[in-house]
């Protein structure tokens, strides 16, 4: 760390340009990490030893039901590059800070193909390997070399490989164990040189017919679009709605409770699984139960997709939680399946 690197808190800031959903709550103090020297001087600066402390990058996985009394840690850092290649694969580096979406279409401008099946997903890089994010056919983890953190308590710089992730289904290490313990300053994700298109999703390939791709083998970029325009016609944009994106994990379960669950509802959407558990849709569940555009308040479920929880203007964290409890409820009481919330909530 340089001698001349400090950290520059800032008392009381808001935090509505912070997170998704928009609400209007305040940090006790923040700070904006530009470099990993600001980062390890904010964790050891003795005028906020003691207090609570939340990492913040794009906002887009988190529901804030209140002010935070104590620090945020604004993530800002910057930059992106080919770190090198080998026989089988490139691996690129990115910086926490960098925009998700706007790293994939930077790796297909560079021609490395990969990620284009996650295009178009809210937040940062640092976040992406929190939240294992997913789509359209793959996860995160499947494109993942390594990364960079800083350890909050000490100040350490580590580097951790995939197996000490211990990533899952939308989770990983960071969201059990490693719950704020670590800041995540860099992802290094490997790209097969050998590339096979991922389009086998309905939505996908509909599009893609439809923008005239009806060959068996689209390029990278021509899932990347389809992704994009998908995502689009589903999704509501953040700057005009507040939500967090996916507000559900699909939940997976036994195969003996899905024959069941089948058997008293035929048309249940669903994804057999390798390990023999079935994947069931949660937007379809709830839409079900018959909550798509329904609203409590202020706070809503999207008209378009039922999984995404809406902010309809001036919503709290709390009205949003309380959507998300009734949603859960009755999930549980016709279908018998539990809801698991993907966002962070506090």
């Amino acid at each position: 760390m340089s001698q001349t690197e400090s950290a520059a808190f800032i008392a009381g800031y808001p935090l509505k340009a912070h997170n998704t959903f928009g609400f209007d709550v305040r940090a006790q103090f923040a700070c904006r990490i530009e470099r990993e020297a600001q980062l390890m001087a904010a964790v050891r600066d003795p005028r906020t030893a003691g207090l609570p402390r939340l990492v913040l990058g794009g906002g887009s996985n988190v529901v804030l039901t209140g002010d935070f009394a104590g620090l945020v840690l604004l993530v800002a850092l910057q930059g992106r590059r080919i770190v090198r290649e080998d026989d089988d694969a490139w691996y690129v580096e990115a910086a926490a800070g960098e925009p998700w979406h706007d790293f994939v279409a930077w790796t297909l401008a560079q021609g490395l193909p990969g990620l284009e099946n996650l295009a178009l997903i809210p937040g940062t890089v640092g976040a992406a390997p929190i939240q294992n994010i997913g789509a359209y056919g793959l996860e995160m983890c499947e494109r993942f070399a390594s990364l960079r953190a800083v350890e909050l308590e000490t100040g350490a710089v580590v580097e951790l490989d995939a197996n000490a992730c211990r990533f899952g289904y939308r989770d990983s290490f960071f969201k059990r164990e490693g719950r704020d313990r670590f800041v995540i300053t860099s992802v290094t994700f490997r790209l097969p040189k050998t590339w096979q298109p991922r389009a086998g999703y309905a939505d996908l390939a509909r599009e893609l017919a439809a923008s005239g791709h009806t060959d068996a083998q689209p390029d990278a970029q021509a899932i990347f679009d389809a992704v994009v325009a998908v995502r689009r016609a589903k999704l509501p944009d953040p700057l005009q709605l507040g939500n967090a994106g996916s507000f559900f994990k699909n939940p997976v379960v036994e195969a003996t409770q899905f024959e069941a669950l089948k058997v008293q509802e035929p048309e249940v959407v669903a994804y057999p699984q390798p390990d023999g558990r079935v994947k069931l849709a949660a937007g379809w569940l709830i839409d079900r139960c018959g909550w798509k555009g329904r609203a409590m308040g202020a706070a809503g479920v999207h008209e378009r997709q039922a999984l995404v929880l809406v902010n309809r203007g001036g919503a709290s964290g709390a009205e949003v939680l309380a959507l998300a409890r009734a949603v859960q409820r009755d999930v549980l009481t016709r279908f018998g399946v539990e809801l698991e919330a993907e966002p962070v909530c506090l």
